[in-house]
């Protein structure tokens, strides 16, 4: 019986469309997105260090700001290492690639929205929670200081509308990452609280077209708490 039941689930293996398997591959190959920033990471990691001093480990938040703010990241030589849609499981699947071996001083962690939304999984707080701790103990152990942030503002995730929560999840992960970081001697810099907006616990409508991704002006409000702090983190 053990062999016919082998058989049986080969043969429905066997069965299921080209397509699912394709996706499955897909998934295999591409979780972590690894190719992304596979060349520059090449690129980065031959600087001197006074050009990667610092990177930015993020989703869309962090993808897009380079393109909004481009001599943000140039002037300052910060690496920007965000990769739209990614989870914190994600984030730390590549972490080594994309912080680790860059070598730098300083690592800035936006985290979360995409784990909120249940991007990849369904979302469990303390799995989340643990994922970003476990990238700050990484960073730790390769003698790189890390900026804990904020998850940003958003009431609602419009590709996700089944999501009816999603002010409360991110209110409530952003005090366990403000707690942690207090207990650990980490910088934790608020965005949240500079951006929210209303009784529904929103992105300001200033500071963003689609209530997630910030505009400029929402880029301007993060740069202007986010420089201090890595000046402080850097002793500059």
């Amino acid at each position: 019986m053990r062999h016919l039941s082998v058989l049986t689930s080969a043969v429905l293996l066997a069965a299921i469309p080209s397509a699912a398997g394709g996706t499955a591959a897909a998934q295999r190959e591409y979780w972590g997105n690894f190719e992304r920033y596979a060349a520059d990471n090449a690129r980065v990691a031959a600087l001197p260090l006074s050009e990667r001093r610092v990177v930015f480990m993020g989703n869309s938040i962090t993808d897009f700001w380079p393109g909004n703010h481009p001599s943000f990241f140039a002037d300052n030589h910060f690496i920007g290492r965000g990769i739209s849609g990614q989870s914190t499981y994600q984030f730390l699947s590549r972490f080594r690639d994309d912080v680790i071996n860059l070598r730098p001083e300083l690592v800035v962690l936006n985290a979360a929205t995409n784990d909120c939304a249940e991007n990849t999984h369904p979302y469990d707080p303390d799995r989340t929670m643990g994922n970003i701790i476990s990238m700050c103990e990484l960073a730790s152990a390769a003698g790189i200081k890390v900026i804990l942030t904020s998850t940003l503002p958003a009431a609602a995730f419009y590709w996700n509308p089944s999501i009816t929560d999603a002010a409360g999840r991110i209110s409530d992960l952003n005090r366990r990452i403000r707690v942690y970081a207090e207990n650990n001697s980490i910088p934790y810099v608020d965005y949240y609280t500079a951006m929210v907006h209303g009784a529904d616990r929103a992105l300001n409508p200033d500071y963003t077209a689609d209530g997630v991704h910030p505009n400029a002006q929402g880029y301007a409000v993060m740069e202007a708490l986010i420089l201090p702090a890595i000046q402080k983190a850097l002793g500059e």
